[in-house]
């Protein structure tokens, strides 16, 4: 295992299954916040994550408490927002550390942003563009943190 990626309460099955499929082959793990947008069996879920499945290391959370309660102490909590000041670029990855990225709709509630002031970043684009698709995010800043670290065990 390389990174974490956490998708607080995505909405859109497509999504959270290319997610997935991006963590099997970058050997990171998935953690689902509840509540879900979906069924972990959704058709849109299974079609965007073909057969990585079974390669992916993935994790559901009933809620963002029961998260919190199990965060290892030690562990870096990097928050993907487009409300963020900092790009991408500035920080300086270790094997370990934890991406959240909040549900397609609504972002990350405003008590998730105040916690973690210091560590919030967002993928640079031109002003006149909201985001990007949360899978595309994923894999953006996924494979920054991953180059930083040399691609471990990637051809």
């Amino acid at each position: 295992m390389t990174f974490h990626v956490v998708l607080y309460q995505p909405e859109i099955p497509q999504n959270a299954g290319a997610v997935l499929r991006t963590c099997a082959a970058t050997g990171s793990h998935l953690h689902l916040i509840g509540p879900l947008g979906f069924r972990l069996d959704a058709a849109g879920v299974r079609r965007a994550g073909m057969d990585y499945r079974e390669w992916a290391m993935v994790r559901r959370w009933n809620d963002w408490a029961e998260f919190m309660v199990e965060f290892p102490l030690d562990g870096r909590l990097f928050v993907v927002t487009t409300k963020a000041t900092k790009g991408q670029t500035p920080f300086v990855y270790e094997k370990g550390d934890w991406f959240l990225f909040g549900a397609e709709g609504s972002g990350l509630p405003p008590e998730i942003l105040s916690a973690h002031v210091n560590r919030q970043l967002r993928i640079p684009m031109l002003p006149r563009t909201r985001s990007l698709n949360l899978a595309q995010s994923v894999a953006v800043v996924l494979y920054e943190a991953l180059r930083q670290v040399g691609f471990p065990g990637m051809e």
